[in-house]
């Protein structure tokens, strides 16, 4: 496990502004060493708001989009084009904006997809394709994501896994169905920790004083089945990035600010 390294902006704004300049660099770095990068996405309002600064820099014109895996951490099991859909809301803050390869761009299933309603089938074949993907150099079934970013819910939740509920508690599969989710829709898909800490590097967002609290207990020794961003790191980094609000409770005396 990683320690996590924190950084702390003045709002969710600037925020947003510094992590989109930080993906720019990391991707172009990826792509600089072995010719291509991957990252997992997160929906939600920190993460769609990365993704329109993202649309917004003129930098986004050093990433080579045509050789960018895009992956996402869950999905609310809605019909395509929902505008509820984590891929649905990436598309309008980022993704119809830049020239990306269709074959690389791995959206989870949808409910009126080939999977019909079956939500735990639909779960299945993205971890198949995510096996698929994977190499002899990954570290399991799951490519080594360069980057994989998680938003904090308020209880403390990350992708779709929720406090207390059999997600969380899964050590075997990648990708799960997730049903009687406390945050509506009941029925989503999720990557799952052991997937999630396949990767090089996790990014949570957090901002806002309605984050505070769970940002506290996820930095504090929670546990992951009572906190699931506490059990969130990844293999060669753990990069929590708050605007001022979110850290508000934080014992900054255990975690200094990251020194890049």
């Amino acid at each position: 496990m990683t320690p996590p390294q924190l950084v702390v902006h003045r709002d969710k704004e600037l925020m947003a502004q510094a992590a989109a300049a930080r993906l720019i660099t990391r991707i172009v770095d990826a792509q600089a060493a072995r010719g291509h990068a991957s990252v997992v996405l997160t929906g939600g309002r920190n993460g769609n708001g990365l993704l329109a600064a993202l649309a917004a820099a003129p930098a986004r014109d050093a990433v080579d989009w045509a050789r960018l895996d895009l992956w996402w951490g869950d999905e609310r099991f809605l019909p395509e084009g929902d505008p509820e859909r984590n891929v649905t809301q990436a598309r309008e803050a980022l993704l119809d904006a830049v020239e990306l390869d269709p074959a690389r761009v791995h959206a989870m299933p949808a409910s009126d997809g080939p999977y019909g309603k079956d939500v735990d089938d639909a779960a299945a074949a993205y971890a198949a394709e995510l096996a698929a993907a994977a190499g002899p150099e990954d570290h399991g079934r799951v490519p080594s994501f360069d980057v994989l970013m998680l938003g904090v819910g308020p209880d403390t939740h990350v992708a779709s896994l929720f406090p207390e509920l059999p997600a969380v508690r899964e050590t075997e599969r990648t990708v799960v169905g997730v049903h009687g989710a406390p945050k509506p829709p009941p029925v989503r898909i999720s990557l799952t920790l052991p997937a999630i800490r396949a990767a090089r590097e996790v990014w949570l967002l957090a901002a806002g004083e309605d984050k505070a609290e769970a940002a506290a207990i996820a930095l504090s020794g929670a546990g992951e089945i009572q906190a699931p961003a506490a059990g969130a790191y990844g293999r060669s980094r753990t990069l929590w990035l708050l605007d001022a609000a979110a850290a508000s409770q934080l014992p900054r005396a255990l975690y200094p600010p990251a020194s890049a």
